[in-house]
């Protein structure tokens, strides 16, 4: 699609060149700095063998906004510690020069395939640019052991077993349980494929629901073994062997080669300092052995017990926490653009009002879930098109979907933004039906080949709760005026009448959704049924069937942004990126349309229209390793 042009302005020019001379003394100053501080560590001599980072929990992608001055006087809980914080902290370290690299201890993982993913991409980096990556963890799940294995070593604790046993999908089907209470769903789907509807609706799975978890399933099984074996020097068969004949025990998978070293840690020290200063023997050599005059730690044997302990006279290599080293780290100078990339984020079930973020979470399928409004994002994403110093827009978009209209309104702002700023959408773990939506027109799709996308569908749900009235010998009386004044609320099972009417509308909403994706990604609208009908993909399914455009972190979703925006990213020049966050959800009117966008909406034949009731642009499933 064609981009609109702005004429040349005297002013305009002039601000901008007065911003790039400001920009550059700003610049300087920062350089200065840099050279001051780094002459003063280096004359005492600063030095830090491993920076020690702990990485577990939640692990969002953005960090969280700064909290309010009254939230600080709160005993409130740290915020999670996110990706953004991490990919900064190995920045500052690829950048030190005194620094030999990180010792990664994992804990307690509890979020997406996709983030594990970029966890993982941030390791490989980090070795990349030729600093040495540890991980020690007292996990060995599939999570743990699939971002371990993007390391040069792994260290386990004596009791940690090898857990690595494969990967599995449950799906609950509560139609047999809700009519023991007389609770009764009806559902209108597009497509068999489009599953949703099937846990309140369904007894048991359908072939078609069956077929698209086994699809999934074996591109994950295929992906996170692949990888895992990679990082192992093993062939994936030989890793699919060794996996399963698990769980092992420390000791057996040591020999197995699937860790390369075994400590508690408290041991770290030594461990590492005999690596890095004994590299000339073999790693089982150098650990095999413990001191004579120290017993041997519990569990240890005459062949294999696991290191000298703390109180041995052994070199010890510098460990220090990141709260510690920040002060410590060389630092190197770069130049900023006069621009800056902004971030907006669309995280959780679409719905009609403002975004929420539940203090606790419940199992439970759009209930306790963190929610994205309709009112929120569109505050935010009409204040950041009015930023005039915004050279491009980053949506950062993790979400099942959600209501129709709230995703349709979304996406109406995506694709107002990118007639005057380029607009690269970023998934997260999932950005699936309604998720899909609202991306579908943006100048650049990036997500994960972990990412699940697509289920390009939508259906509807009605609960019937006479039978459970009737249960309770509760009597009930309503007038009405109108046929179908209960349309949406009537608590009986619908009529062939009622159902006709749902599926026309969802038949109208399936077709404008795939109108919205033949538009934004420049498809055949008549060929999309194949790869639409609710199925669901992986990212690389996806990528495949140009669903999206390529695969990478937020790190190379920010290169390819600054790159659509023309912005230099050479070596030495940084492109700030900013999280932008609501201050209110205050209305904000947009601007009027842009006559490029008028036409070529015409032209494709693309339009909206408000409807009625809840339908639905929803995933039917989400997909965590845990």
């Amino acid at each position: 699609m064609s981009e609109t042009t702005t004429k040349p302005n005297f002013f305009t020019d002039l601000h901008d060149e007065l911003k790039q001379v400001w920009q550059a003394t700003k610049d300087g100053w920062t350089h200065a700095g840099v050279s001051l501080r780094n002459g003063l560590r280096q004359a005492r001599g600063a030095q830090v063998d491993y920076v020690v980072i702990r990485v577990g929990g939640p692990m969002p992608e953005r960090a969280e906004p700064p909290r309010s001055f009254l939230e600080r006087q709160l005993r409130l809980p740290p915020p999670p510690y996110s990706i953004e914080q991490m990919n900064y902290q190995l920045r500052r370290v690829t950048d030190a020069d005194n620094v030999k690299g990180v010792l990664f201890v994992l804990h307690g993982f509890n979020t997406g395939l996709a983030s594990l993913q970029n966890i993982r991409q941030a390791i490989l980096r980090l070795r990349q640019s030729g600093k040495t990556a540890v991980v020690y963890t007292p996990y060995l799940d599939v999570a743990h052991y699939f971002v371990a294995s993007a390391a040069d070593r792994i260290i386990i604790p004596p009791s940690t077993q090898f857990n690595v046993l494969g990967i599995r999908s449950e799906v609950l089907f509560l139609k047999d349980a809700l009519a023991q209470i007389g609770l009764h769903f009806d559902a209108v789907q597009i497509s068999p494929y489009k599953a949703s509807p099937n846990l309140f609706a369904r007894a048991e799975i359908t072939p078609e629901q069956q077929e698209q978890l086994t699809w999934l399933l074996d591109e994950i099984y295929d992906m996170l073994t692949s990888a895992m074996a990679d990082g192992r020097q093993l062939t994936p068969a030989e890793f699919t062997q060794l996996m399963d004949s698990g769980p092992l025990f420390a000791r057996q998978a040591l020999r197995a080669g699937l860790v390369d070293a075994i400590a508690y840690e408290d041991q770290l020290a030594y461990v590492l300092a005999a690596t890095d200063t004994e590299s000339e023997q073999t790693e089982e050599e150098d650990l095999a052995t413990a001191p004579a005059d120290e017993p041997d730690e519990p569990g240890g044997d005459e062949t294999e017990t696991a290191v000298p302990t703390p109180n041995t006279r052994k070199p010890m290599a510098r460990l220090q926490e990141w709260r510690k080293v920040n002060t410590l780290l060389l630092e190197k100078p770069r130049r900023h653009t006069s621009k800056f990339i902004g971030v907006v984020s669309l995280n959780g079930t679409i719905i009609m009002g403002t975004s929420q973020r539940p203090p606790i979470e419940l199992p439970v399928p759009l209930i306790g879930d963190e929610v994205a409004g309709d009112v929120t994002l569109l505050a935010l994403l009409r204040h950041a098109e009015k930023l005039d110093d915004l050279a491009a827009l980053i949506f950062h978009v993790d979400s099942p979907g959600g209501d129709a209209l709230a995703s349709d309104l979304i996406g109406r702002e995506i694709r107002r933004i990118r007639q005057k700023k380029p607009v690269l959408v970023y998934m997260g773990n999932q950005a699936a039906s309604g998720g899909y939506y609202v991306s579908a027109t943006a100048n650049h799709i990036m997500s994960q080949p972990l990412t699940i996308t697509g289920s390009i569908g939508v259906f509807m749900l009605r609960l019937s709760t006479s039978n459970l009235y009737e249960k309770l010998h509760i009597n009930r009386a309503n007038v009405t005026r109108g046929k179908r004044a209960g349309l949406f609320t009537n608590p009986e099972p619908m009529t062939e009448d009622e159902r006709q009417v749902f599926w026309d509308g969802i038949l109208e909403m399936y077709q404008q959704f795939k109108s919205v994706v033949a538009y934004g990604r420049d498809l055949p609208v008549d060929e999309l049924d194949p790869i639409c009908e609710g199925r669901v993909w992986s990212g690389r399914q996806a990528l495949a069937h140009k669903l999206v455009d390529s695969h990478g972190d937020f790190l190379d979703a920010i290169q390819k942004a600054a790159e659509l925006a023309g912005l230099s990213t050479g070596d030495g020049v940084e492109v700030p990126v900013v999280n932008l966050q609501p201050k209110s959800n205050r209305h904000v009117v947009p601007s009027p349309y842009e006559a490029a966008e008028e036409v070529a909406r015409l032209l494709s034949g693309e339009w909206a229209r408000r409807w009625g009731g809840r339908p639905l642009y929803l995933m039917p499933f989400d997909i965590r390793i845990e």
